[in-house]
């Protein structure tokens, strides 16, 4: 597990040297998995420290708040799995500062004298630096000056097409979950704490697990057949709703996973949601008899997808 670093500045971290690839990493999926391998086989060959390097937030969040596109991955999940993959993860803290760091002045601080970067590894179209005016061949004529190479990886494909965080938003908008999981290179999955709802759910005949989504938009939203992993569980077949509760005028997002067959004490507990197949979209009901009708339904549906099969993440092994 890597060491992590939020500041741009302070004493050299890699003064031995070191290989750095950078990008944004949300969701971590084949195409960064890729990018993470290539660059962790040339920290070996060349006995150099493997820095990955990325920011929080992200900058399209920061620059478009809520309007930017939805996050695959919470800032814990990418952290965790990228602290996988290499001993030293800068999750660097984007503000106004960094925003208007020239890239000339992003390589100087950052690369050259927080990293010592001896080779830089990006990925297809990798922009940066104030206004993003920095690009792969403006890395290569700094690197020529500060003493290090920049390239980039060719972009990895599924089916004969590119391997991106949009393909796989848009995957999961469709409701292709394997498809989604075939690219991210594991199941999609939501994770959080369990919090204090008004219990409602257990009122109605089916208490709830719920999270919430504190990281901007989900790119999902409705009712879900889905395995719930964390405080001693495995693949606990459940059917989630995520969304904002019309029928019960609910305002902020939640994921609301309903245990079958479980009874326990979850809150406070960390869990994550493996989503398996969609039922249907949020709606709004006209009363609460209907909407427990709506439930007896969906809970039906979803032990029944839920039965057929093994899980995604044993089908991506097979």
């Amino acid at each position: 597990m890597g060491t992590i670093f939020r500041d741009a500045d302070g004493a050299c971290l890699a003064p031995h040297g070191s290989i750095v690839c950078i990008g944004a990493f949300d969701g971590v999926h084949r195409g960064h998995q890729a990018l993470l391998a290539h660059a962790r086989r040339r920290a070996t060959a060349r006995a150099l420290t493997l820095v990955v390097l990325s920011f929080e937030p992200l900058p399209r969040q920061y620059f478009q708040g809520h309007d930017a596109v939805p996050r695959l991955s919470s800032p814990r999940q990418r952290m965790r799995l990228l602290a996988a993959h290499a001993e030293l993860v800068g999750i660097l803290r984007f503000g106004s500062r960094l925003a208007h760091t020239r890239a000339e002045d992003f390589v100087r601080q950052v690369l050259v004298a927080r990293l010592a970067a001896r080779e830089v590894w990006v990925g297809p179209g990798f922009r940066f630096g104030h206004e993003r005016r920095g690009d792969l061949d403006l890395l290569r004529t700094l690197g020529a000056l500060y003493g290090f190479s920049a390239d980039a990886i060719e972009a990895q494909h599924d089916d004969g097409a590119r391997i991106s965080s949009s393909r796989i938003r848009a995957a999961l908008g469709d409701g292709e979950f394997a498809l989604a999981a075939r690219m991210l290179g594991r199941p999609f999955t939501m994770e959080g704490h369990v919090v204090r709802g008004r219990q409602l759910g257990r009122k109605l005949g089916y208490p709830t697990a719920n999270l919430r989504i504190p990281y901007g938009r989900a790119p999902i939203s409705g009712i879900f057949a889905v395995r719930v992993h964390g405080a001693g569980m495995q693949h606990w077949p459940a059917v989630a709703s995520l969304g904002t509760r019309p029928t019960v005028n609910g305002v902020e997002p939640l994921l609301e996973a309903h245990l079958f067959d479980f009874d326990g004490d979850l809150y406070g507990r960390m869990l994550q949601v493996e989503f398996v197949a969609k039922l249907r979209d949020e709606l709004r009901f006209d009363g609460l008899p209907a909407l427990v009708e709506q439930m007896h339904r969906d809970a039906a549906q979803a032990r029944e997808i839920l039965a057929r099969g093994p899980n995604l993440e044993e089908a991506l092994t097979q």
